[in-house]
């Protein structure tokens, strides 16, 4: 799972950032890009509620501060990122929301894969640079008051210390007004580790934290670069702090 190094090229290099939220030219909206969830709702409610218990039976996930997640309105839930389950522990019992997230365009070599994966709110990005289309999808689902999983670290890592986190949830923000909160998980980088291809029956612990709000515009509509700044630093803080408590040393 990743989020794509858009920031850097979208800014531009400005020092302020026009956020007003007109219309881009080309920019579709999340059903005109295809983004609502495929399945049926009882089919795809019924899918949640497997995987939701599959979470608490096998890796006896335990989730604290669930209520700081909105039961509606747009929301950016940005967990750390250490294994390839996350997504799935993460979607399946910190809400009961429908959930959107980005995964890396490689898992779409399987149409089988990228199918099942669109059917559960899924799209994907290309991390080898600026992807136009996964930002106005970003976009897209949070102009229309869903809840999207984006990873700030922008891929797996590895270690106890949450380094420096790609700008696009603030950025995100910034344009569609969403809060931001963020989610600290242990258990999962033992349940599946980096190139393990079977998890194992791990404790898992989400501990989710209070949101943050999108960063300020000035009388103009428009975000300074410091601001955006400024939230992504408070954004690495806060997972640092949550990620310590989900996983003790």
């Amino acid at each position: 799972m990743a989020e794509s190094q858009l920031e850097d090229h979208d800014f531009g290099g400005n020092e302020n950032h026009d956020f007003r939220r007109h219309p881009e030219p080309g920019f579709l909206s999340s059903e005109e890009r295809g983004l609502q969830v495929k399945m049926p709702e009882v089919v795809y409610r019924a899918a949640r509620m497997f995987a939701r218990a599959l979470c608490l039976a096998y890796f006896r996930v335990r989730v604290d501060g669930s209520g700081y997640i909105p039961r509606a309105g747009a929301v950016i839930v940005a967990p750390v990122h250490r294994s390839f389950i996350d997504f799935l522990v993460v979607g399946a019992t910190a809400t009961k929301r429908k959930v959107f997230f980005m995964a890396k365009d490689d898992l779409w070599h399987s149409k089988l894969l990228g199918s099942v994966l669109e059917a559960f709110g899924a799209f994907p990005v290309n991390r080898s640079g600026a992807d136009r289309l996964a930002l106005h999808r970003a976009q897209a689902v949070l102009e229309n008051g869903d809840a999207l999983i984006l990873f700030p670290e922008g891929t797996r890592r590895t270690g106890r210390k949450v380094e420096d986190l790609h700008e696009g949830a603030a950025f995100l923000a910034a344009r569609s007004g969403a809060l931001i909160v963020p989610v600290g998980i242990g258990g999962t980088s033992a349940a599946m580790p980096l190139g393990a291809k079977v998890p194992r029956p791990v404790k898992v612990h989400l501990v989710v934290g209070e949101p943050i709000i999108p960063p300020e515009r000035n009388d103009k509509g428009r975000v300074p670069r410091h601001e955006i700044k400024a939230t992504t630093d408070e954004l690495r803080g806060e997972l640092q702090r949550l990620y310590d408590l989900a996983e003790p040393a």
